[in-house]
């Protein structure tokens, strides 16, 4: 696919997510970034903010099998994968896939269920395969998943254990419209969803081939190095428990790459790492008790971070 035809394919997919999303240009680039990446995203915020709506917009927009999992206390691991069952017929057992057999998943309120359940996803996220009663099932291509919750202070809710945190490229929270976008939401409300007269602007072929293309991003050995600088830090200061893994390097060089040929740019700037690495570190990091008392955030401790650590500077030899 040609530069051309690459930037109005995301021109076109961002204006869908704009239609149905006032206001939330940032969050739109940044859920498309984790499509094109082949990551996954979590969205946290409080009900109503429209974290449903954003991915069912995605969805659309790249005419994808969508499939939703709402996620309550009573959901067991086979309602998510599948289960086998005995075809008295056939004398033998067929499986019956589940809702995470499609191409993008909302994972609706992840945080409504148990532990068990969450798990469930863990293998599919990170190996895009699932295995029931022994046998491996691989999950179709492209596999996104977007995850909503609320905010654990909420009542009813169980954290996510930090091995699944660990598996989104992304972590972000949609916020509240301003004022003037409200009104437009209401205006809008009035007539016919948006989400229902959104068109496919690429195919499930087109997007593989989008995402092969991001591989090819060049990324230097001194932005290697800063991201690897970076990830350090979170691993050595002071109000931080447990740091970044290898795996959070990883998933900044390939956010990076998905940014810079969201911008139309085969290359990657120190820009692009600053930019991204609150929304791909900050949910890595398990915080101190003191620090937490003390009110600061893992944002917080990423800004901090990103301020200490040198920027690199490539310098022209003549």
């Amino acid at each position: 696919m040609v530069k051309e035809q690459i930037n109005q394919t995301i021109d076109k997919i961002l204006a869908n997510i704009e239609k149905v999303m006032i206001g939330k240009r940032d969050v739109a680039e940044l859920s498309l970034v984790a499509l094109l990446a082949e990551g996954h995203v979590l969205l946290e915020d409080v009900p109503g903010v429209g974290k449903t709506m954003m991915v069912r917009a995605l969805a659309k927009s790249v005419n994808a099998n969508f499939r939703r999992i709402q996620f309550t206390p009573d959901l067991l691991p086979s309602d998510v994968t599948g289960v086998s069952i005995y075809n008295p017929k056939e004398m033998d057992f067929e499986f019956r896939p589940g809702p995470l057999m499609g191409n993008i998943i909302l994972a609706d309120e992840i945080n409504r269920t148990s532990p068990k359940t969450q798990s469930a996803l863990l293998e599919g996220m990170e190996e895009a395969s699932v295995t029931i009663d022994g046998v491996t099932h691989k999950l179709q291509k492209p596999f996104f998943v977007m995850a909503t919750q609320n905010p654990i202070e909420y009542e009813g809710t169980y954290p996510l254990p930090e091995a699944q945190l660990d598996r989104f490229l992304l972590k972000m929270k949609m916020g509240y419209p301003e004022h003037h976008e409200e009104i437009e939401v209401l205006d809008r409300a009035q007539r016919v969803p948006p989400i229902e007269e959104l068109n496919p602007v690429i195919d499930l072929e087109g997007l593989r081939i989008l995402q092969n293309q991001i591989k090819d991003v060049f990324v230097d050995d001194t932005m290697k190095r800063y991201i690897v600088d970076i990830v350090n830090q979170t691993r050595v200061h002071g109000s931080v428990y447990l740091g970044a893994s290898p795996r959070g390097s990883i998933a900044l060089m390939k956010a990076a790459q998905g940014y810079a040929f969201m911008y139309d740019r085969d290359y990657v700037l120190p820009d692009d790492i600053q930019y991204l690495a609150p929304f791909v570190l900050s949910h890595r990091l398990i915080l101190k008790s003191q620090a937490k008392f003390e009110g600061i955030t893992a944002e917080e401790v990423v800004d901090q971070i990103i301020a200490r650590v040198p920027v690199p500077v490539q310098r022209l030899v003549k």
